[in-house]
């Protein structure tokens, strides 16, 4: 960095706040730091020293967290509004499908709402982490692959799991599906509420 850059009180606020930021954002979503560095490449010493504020923060650093986490770039390095109690959702859209965050606060159950149209994001393809899952659809129709188990979830039905669990879910139908996901990090008993899938 530039010493120019270092006289600048307001940028050096904003580079202060990104490592914490950075640490933040990962373990609320249970991610170690060793999956962070196979998702983006960058070692597991300079994630750290990122956290950490021993590292300054990079574009060419930055761009790879902010896709693993599937987050905008300005979510890692812009400060979160303060004294507004209200909820700023920022759509995250991947793939076909659309995450509205629901909560704001660090820590705890995370809330989403999910749109999901048919036919996107590829074949199924289950996948497990650590946590605990709970969802609930609004409309249209959900599959649940959760290991052996092939489920369809109808408009006010839940499912609750632990994500150990190898699962997939998308729409069932060639309908746009809408459903509300909390995830937790906490992994508990697995508790399934659906009806089967038709034959």
């Amino acid at each position: 960095m530039k010493e120019h850059d270092r006289d600048d009180p307001e940028l050096e606020s904003v580079l202060s706040g990104v490592g914490p930021r950075l640490r933040r954002l990962r373990k609320d979503r249970g991610v170690t730091l060793a999956a962070l560095s196979a998702a983006t490449g960058i070692s597991v010493s300079t994630l750290s020293r990122l956290e950490s504020g021993g590292r300054r923060p990079s574009l060419e650093l930055m761009l790879p967290i902010a896709r693993a986490h599937e987050v905008p770039l300005d979510d890692l390095v812009g400060a979160a509004p303060v004294g507004d109690p209200r909820v700023r959702a920022k759509p995250i859209v991947q793939h076909g499908r659309t995450m509205l965050p629901l909560t704001a606060r660090p820590g705890g159950l995370q809330a989403y709402k999910l749109i999901q149209e048919p036919g996107s994001g590829g074949p199924p393809e289950q996948r497990t982490h650590e946590g605990y899952e709970w969802l609930f659809v609004l409309s249209g129709k959900l599959r649940l692959l959760l290991a052996e188990h092939d489920l369809v979830l109808e408009p006010g039905e839940a499912a609750e799991f632990d994500t150990r669990l190898p699962h997939w879910f998308g729409p069932a139908e060639d309908e746009t599906v809408e459903f509300l996901s909390l995830f937790g990090p906490q992994g508990e008993r697995m508790h399934v509420r659906a009806k089967p899938k038709r034959a």
